[in-house]
């Protein structure tokens, strides 16, 4: 069995003209969502074994936000290749995986984890899936997929179940 949570970045602040996309940072309410997804990942014990993150400020604030919720340091490698990457490169990158890892994070963007997640999932929480991951995957959200399979290479399109999906404007 094998895990994969996908957090998009939170909110992001447009508040300086012509600053490279690259470095924009959080807004104020996108640092207060990435804090309420750590809790939420600290309360249910879902602590990835690694997480791959862009490193788009926003995407490594937004893991720093995070991880400061969490019970224990992550292992984290930042990956220029998930800035704005598409589904089948964070594909190729979550079948490279070691089968040492159980669960797997990765921090990074859109429209890129959208199409991910729906590419990936099968099955899984209808209302979640109705309500939710169909329709859009907002700034701040986490998706939390799994798979029926011994070995990350072995993950497929379809082959998901969508175990949930959290956005932070409906967490407490």
């Amino acid at each position: 069995m094998r895990e994969l949570l996908l957090l998009r970045h939170a909110k992001s602040a447009w508040d300086v003209p012509g600053l490279d996309d690259h470095a924009r940072d959080l807004a104020p309410r996108g640092r207060k969502a990435a804090k309420k997804i750590g809790r939420l990942l600290a309360e249910k014990g879902l602590l990835p074994d690694l997480v791959l993150c862009s490193t788009a400020l926003r995407a490594v604030r937004t893991l720093e936000l995070v991880a400061a919720e969490l019970p224990r340091p992550l292992e984290v490698r930042h990956l220029e290749e998930l800035y704005l990457a598409g589904e089948e490169t964070m594909l190729k990158l979550v079948r490279a995986q070691d089968d040492r890892v159980r669960r797997l994070m990765l921090v990074g963007h859109d429209p890129g984890f959208h199409r991910l997640a729906l590419l990936l999932v099968g099955a899984g929480d209808a209302v979640a899936l109705r309500t939710g991951l169909v329709q859009k995957f907002p700034t701040g959200a986490l998706a939390h997929l799994r798979f029926p399979v011994a070995h990350w290479a072995e993950v497929a399109p379809g082959g998901a179940q969508l175990v949930a999906f959290h956005k932070p404007r409906e967490l407490d």
